[in-house]
């Protein structure tokens, strides 16, 4: 089922954070909303949710406006930061909160109980409480908790920021493949872009209250739209336009679109040369100034700082002002 957002406007004392935000995802699609910390991603999450009230626009699930329906109404699951489980109730019962005549105390015994823990791996947790449990194990119940009353849509406010680096993906990526083998519609909130890029089926860029571009990550990337998005969503360069194969002036590309190659006649110092086991990686002053981080070829295994190193631009600038 999908979710629709139009036109949604809403926000605090009268200032909008959310300014007309158009955006849609399909069943088990997984789109992520990349923004900085205060940009109004949560906002806009929780206006979707029903938690915060809009101003104008409308929320539609499977077809049905749900801008007025009541937050327990709507069919959505909500995950927010760090799962906020009910301390005093076991996974169990967590899980069991949003089932309509469940108990705590029946709650192990319920069969969508019972079907979510054997999905996440986690039957031998039902009786424990959340102070019992790991990160990842309780992002798992926020998440089993969520799906218990078999939501048509899920929104995720940046869930796996608590996490560690290596946690952090096992738990997403399992938990998101739960999602889409459900055919939930999914929406994740976060200021990761790696995260945002890796983890969705497609990235919307959320700038100046609004979706400034959604597309598949390397489209975003490679071709963002205007320079908010092209900074939003990575580092951009400003390199001589001859170094990208002719012209005056300076054009915009990104760090990993700078290649080594011996035959250039552009060199560039190297300040620092990192021996990183599986490649080796050259520091690189820029004209004017700056750095940029170069994988370098297994040749260029004798390189030592001071030395210069032929460079080139691989494929188009990104298209957006330098």
């Amino acid at each position: 089922m999908t979710l629709h957002v139009t036109a949604l406007v809403g926000g605090y004392g009268g200032r909008a954070v959310v300014d007309g935000v158009d955006l849609e995802v399909a069943a088990g699609e997984v789109v992520s909303v990349l923004g900085p910390s205060g940009s109004g991603k949560t906002t806009l999450l929780r206006m979707i949710a029903g938690l915060h009230p809009v101003d104008a626009g409308s929320v539609r699930l499977a077809g049905r406006e749900v801008s007025a329906v009541p937050v327990h109404r709507r069919g959505m699951g909500l995950v927010p930061q760090e799962g906020a489980l009910f301390p005093r109730r076991t996974v169990a019962a967590n899980i069991a909160y949003g089932l309509i005549g469940v108990s705590a105390r029946g709650a192990a015994r319920h069969p969508e109980v019972r079907r979510l823990l054997a999905l996440l791996q986690m039957q031998e947790f039902a009786e424990r409480m959340p102070h019992e449990l790991s990160g990842g194990q309780r992002q798992r119940v926020a998440v089993a908790r969520a799906l218990a009353p078999r939501p048509s849509a899920v929104l995720l406010d940046e869930p796996f920021n608590a996490l560690d680096a290596a946690l952090r993906t096992e738990v997403r990526d399992g938990v998101l493949a739960l999602l889409r083998d459900a055919g939930v519609a999914t929406l994740l909130i976060t200021h990761d872009r790696a995260e945002a890029f890796a983890a969705a089926d497609r990235t919307a860029v959320f700038a100046g209250g609004r979706v400034a571009q959604i597309d598949a990550a390397g489209v975003v990337y490679r071709h963002p739209v205007s320079a908010e998005v092209a900074r939003s969503t990575g580092e951009v360069l400003a390199v001589p336009a001859a170094w990208a194969g002719g012209g005056v002036g300076f054009v915009s590309v990104r760090p990993g679109q700078v290649v080594t190659d011996a035959a250039s006649p552009t060199r560039l110092p190297v300040r620092r040369v990192r021996d990183e086991g599986e490649r080796i990686v050259l520091e690189l002053t820029m004209p004017g100034g700056g750095e940029v981080a170069v994988a370098a070829s297994p040749y260029l295994s004798g390189i030592r700082p001071g030395d210069e190193v032929g460079v080139r631009i691989d494929g188009s600038p990104i298209g957006v002002e330098a």
